[in-house]
């Protein structure tokens, strides 16, 4: 009987092997979510890239990406997320892009934000994007690089 396994390491032998988490229903550890697993305390990421700025979205318009549940200002930005979520959806799962680019995790003040290259960057407050902004480009790579590190590791709680 010493050979049979119980159900919970079947479980994460399984997941293990597919490369998932059996906890399925939470965001993935690399998105930065509120406890209901709402993305950019509920700022609508399409709007950032329009001429509009920070909207804060409404829960009658979401989305789901890597489990994260985001709010949008309308059905056609919810529409053009859905569509491309990848061209909207923060970088670095949402986290502090200059807390990344220092190898840390850290949560994020959405009207302390970026868009640069056509991507969404936000920072812990505005004196942290204050810093971000004066060498955007060198800190891109650097949270590049960092990210695959450190985007399973837990977020630091401030």
């Amino acid at each position: 009987m010493s050979h049979m396994k119980s159900t919970s390491q079947k479980i994460t032998l399984l997941a293990a092997l597919l490369g998932t988490s059996f906890s399925l229903m939470a965001a993935d550890l690399d998105m930065s979510v509120d406890s209901n697993d709402l993305a950019i305390k509920g700022y609508d990421p399409v709007a950032y890239f329009a001429n509009e700025g920070p909207v804060k979205g409404t829960s009658e318009f979401t989305a789901t990406y890597k489990n994260a549940i985001y709010n949008f200002a309308s059905s056609e930005n919810r529409d053009e997320f859905r569509a491309n979520p990848e061209a909207y959806a923060p970088q670095y799962g949402g986290y502090c892009a200059f807390g990344v680019a220092m190898g840390k995790k850290f949560e994020t003040d959405p009207l302390a934000w970026k868009v640069e290259d056509g991507k969404l960057y936000l920072n812990l407050d505005k004196s942290v994007q204050k810093r971000w902004l004066e060498n955007t480009q060198e800190f891109i790579q650097d949270a590049n690089s960092n990210w695959t590190t450190i985007k399973t590791v837990e977020a630091y709680k401030l």
